[in-house]
């Protein structure tokens, strides 16, 4: 409602309207009133921040229905938050929640809002019941805009924010620590913390909540939920191609490439990534056709046997469409090592399948991925940094949330021996850049790829892709010590001990800095 429409209003909105201009020029609005005298603000966006929560039903069914929801009600979704399972809260007597958090912006009131919010709630099954039990979904407002609000149904911001560590993770995912509008500098000063929303965090304990506390960060798989931060995974590699530089051509018939799986997944592997189009430099690029013609006989092969059994599949390929037909055959990530660069339709398409996307870094395309242009570097890490960034973000801003996002900053594409060396060393450096721009993305998990690469083979002087198993296991303890989650690998028993001793390490390290506090 716009400052004239209160001509004639009763006495109390005035109040409101004087309260509110007064609010704007302190930098943010005060709104007391009453729901059926509320000031909604729908001339202009309004960025919000809404918080979710679902321990009822299939969970992740709700909150995909609940985006949807959203969209569709005039709230449009920009940033996604992690996704964590936590330990029940106030009424503990319940089945454990996950809950994560949206950054959006609308042109709905902040009343209005909460009416759209509370028919999604409904909508989904929510009914009334205990005060914190158990419920389908769970949709609160966090923040809307640079405004407070005060009536009989709703306070902005939540007035539990600043105690429940469930709902302040997820929020810091959204905010980090860096003030980028005025909006968000609004929300820092509303915590009335010294250090803000950020100071406030480390107050309740921060990152170090993480995996204890009963909160964990997961990823949505098939019909699970996958931590990534108990331990590495290993992922071994299918290739379906005749080219591949490694062993391309030895896997083309149903029965060995089946049997190929049963050895890897018998000698530790976590994910089986199937591919079925060569990506290496200079490889002629087949058709989507050409390529569901090799997949789709293994894929389906593959998953039939019981071994599979809580395995996941992944399918490299960066056509939308393979994607599409992968999926419907089972397959539960896709692994796109274009980052969306060579089919403008992968995000849209991957947006509504629902499964975790690998995005990796590149530039060009395999045919011209190491030319001059395309390997020139100043920085190579805070390069790649952006430029995987910029790729993850506009994944996320097409639908895709963070949750679902791997990252991978493409060792061996569009790189120099150097460059991999560097990459492979400054792992926590592209995290941390990552993170200047988006904490939930910085969270995500990491894979790399350097298996029987051919900067291996420069270095330690073996022109044979598998003569280089020995660097390959070299550069995963490297890349494990430095914050890989996956790693993906040709020789799946060679790099399984050297995952688990790297895990160990890492724990131990761990450990003694708890200790040390």
């Amino acid at each position: 409602m716009g400052i004239l429409e209160y001509l004639g209003a009763p006495r109390r909105q005035l109040f409101a309207a004087k309260k509110y201009i007064k609010g704007k020029l302190l930098g943010f609005s005060c709104l007391h009133t009453a729901p059926n005298s509320t000031v909604e603000l729908h001339s202009q966006d309004e960025e919000v921040v809404i918080a979710m929560g679902s321990n009822v039903g299939n969970r992740l069914h709700n909150f995909r229905e609940a985006l949807k929801m959203m969209r569709k009600s005039g709230i449009n979704i920009t940033r996604h938050a992690c996704l964590s399972e936590t330990t029940p809260a106030y009424v503990t007597d319940q089945p454990r929640f996950i809950n994560s958090a949206v950054r959006a912006v609308t042109k709905l009131g902040p009343h209005e809002s909460l009416s759209a919010l509370k028919r999604i709630e409904k909508d989904l099954g929510r009914t009334d019941g205990i005060r914190y039990g158990p419920r389908p979904i769970d949709l609160d407002i966090l923040f809307y805009g640079k405004h407070k609000v005060r009536s009989d149904i709703l306070t902005i911001p939540h007035e539990r924010i600043w105690e429940r560590p469930f709902v302040m993770a997820p929020l810091m995912d959204l905010l980090g620590s860096a003030i980028d509008s005025d909006t968000v500098a609004t929300w820092n000063s509303f915590s009335r913390h010294s250090g803000g929303l950020s100071g406030l965090w480390e107050k309740l304990g921060g990152e170090s909540l993480i995996g204890k506390e009963g909160m964990y960060r997961v990823m949505p798989v098939s019909k699970s939920l996958f931590d990534w931060s108990r331990r590495t995974s290993v992922m071994g590699i299918l290739n379906l191609t005749p080219d591949s530089f490694s062993d391309g051509g030895n896997f083309q018939s149903v029965e060995s490439a089946v049997s190929q799986v049963r050895l890897m997944i018998s000698e530790g592997a976590d994910i089986i990534d199937i591919g079925a189009q060569s990506t290496q430099p200079m490889a002629l690029q087949i058709s989507a056709e050409e390529e569901l013609g090799r997949l789709i006989p293994v894929l389906e092969a593959v998953m039939s046997i019981p071994e599979v059994e809580g395995k996941m599949v992944s399918v490299d390929t960066f056509y939308s469409e393979v994607a599409s037909e992968a999926v419907s055959r089972g397959a539960h990530i896709i692994n796109d090592v274009s980052a969306g660069q060579l089919d403008t339709n992968m995000f849209k398409v991957m947006a509504d399948l629902d499964v975790p996307y690998v995005a990796m870094h590149m530039r060009g395309d395999p045919c011209t991925m190491q030319n001059s242009e395309n390997l020139k570097y100043d920085d190579v890490c805070k390069e790649v940094s952006s430029e995987l960034y910029s790729r993850v973000r506009e994944a996320e801003m097409s639908g895709i949330p963070a949750w679902r996002i791997v990252v991978d900053p493409g060792i061996g594409f569009s790189k120099k021996t150097e460059d991999c060396l560097d990459v492979l060393m400054g792992l926590p450096d592209i995290r941390e850049e990552i993170a200047k721009r988006s904490l939930a993305i910085s969270h995500a998990p990491m894979l790399i790829g350097p298996s029987r690469k051919r900067f291996l083979g420069e270095i330690c002087s073996q022109p044979g892709a598998v003569d280089r198993d020995p660097a390959t296991v070299a550069s995963v303890t490297v890349g494990v010590l430095g914050g890989a989650n996956i790693v993906r690998v040709h020789n799946v028993k060679g790099n399984v001990d050297a995952v688990k001793l790297c895990d160990a390490i890492l724990r131990q390290k761990s450990s003694h800095m708890k200790f040390r506090q």
